[in-house]
């Protein structure tokens, strides 16, 4: 079964159509890359997927639960990182607990399991050592994983990654890339938008294209045609995005 199952979803926002007949699938085991233009409805998707926005028509499936809270629970959720107050003055481990909310409820104290989790999940981001340090004291790779750290101490069936690796440095971004293709390799469903077009093409187990709805979708190597690129994007033959997939 598939950790997430979309089927005909359409999702329209102020009165606007953002999404239309979108059918996706990411099983266990996937690391699958949304790319598309601007506007495209890549993060409306995720946003839709964690209940946060309501659909005009379709389902929406997530470890197994079609709606409210049980299916926010099956995910874990990394934001781009400007929509996070670094300058509020919690440790690396308090902040990364704070993913954990939804499980504790009203106010419930954070017991063993809790801090397991949250051991666990700094243990692999590498950042244990860094537990009781400020987060605004952090590197932009050092807070990036401390995001995927706050979503993997749910110990989600499925993580949604939010454009993870824009402005960071290349040695950051081939670290995080080992990080999401080890977390599929053990498991879990991994959905992530991105506009690092040739990052995706060689770490990605599945491309999907997203233009408002699902353009073309497969293995990489299956995707090397412009034709299906050039009508998510709008671009010609003569775009660098054509060059890319030539060289890729």
């Amino acid at each position: 079964m598939s950790a997430i199952a979309v089927e005909g979803l359409a999702v329209s926002l102020g009165g606007r159509p953002v999404l239309h007949d979108v059918d996706l699938t990411v099983a266990g085991r996937e690391l699958v890359g949304l790319v598309g233009p601007n506007g495209a409805g890549k993060t409306t998707l995720l946003r839709a997927l964690l209940g946060l926005v309501r659909p005009a028509a379709g389902t929406i499936t997530v470890a197994g639960a079609r709606t409210g809270r049980r299916r926010r629970r099956g995910i874990g959720y990394v934001p781009q990182r400007h929509e996070v107050a670094w300058d509020f003055p919690i440790s690396v481990e308090q902040m990364v607990l704070t993913g954990r909310t939804g499980l504790l409820g009203l106010g419930r104290r954070a017991g063993v399991e809790d801090w397991t989790a949250v051991a666990d999940a700094l243990a692999r981001v590498h950042l244990a050592d860094l537990r009781r340090r400020p987060v605004g004291e952090l590197s932009g790779g050092q807070r990036q994983r401390v995001l995927v750290a706050r979503a993997l101490a749910v110990r989600p069936a499925a993580l949604l990654l939010d454009e993870p690796y824009t402005a960071l440095d290349m040695p950051t971004q081939e670290l995080l890339a080992g990080l999401f293709a080890g977390l599929a390799a053990d498991g879990t469903a991994v959905l992530m938008t991105t506009h690092d077009l040739l990052g995706a093409l060689g770490s990605c187990t599945r491309l999907v294209l997203l233009n408002r709805t699902v353009v073309a979708e497969g293995p990489p190597a299956r995707l090397r045609d412009p034709e299906p690129w050039m009508r998510t994007f709008g671009v010609g033959e003569a775009s660098p995005l054509v060059t890319i997939l030539r060289v890729a």
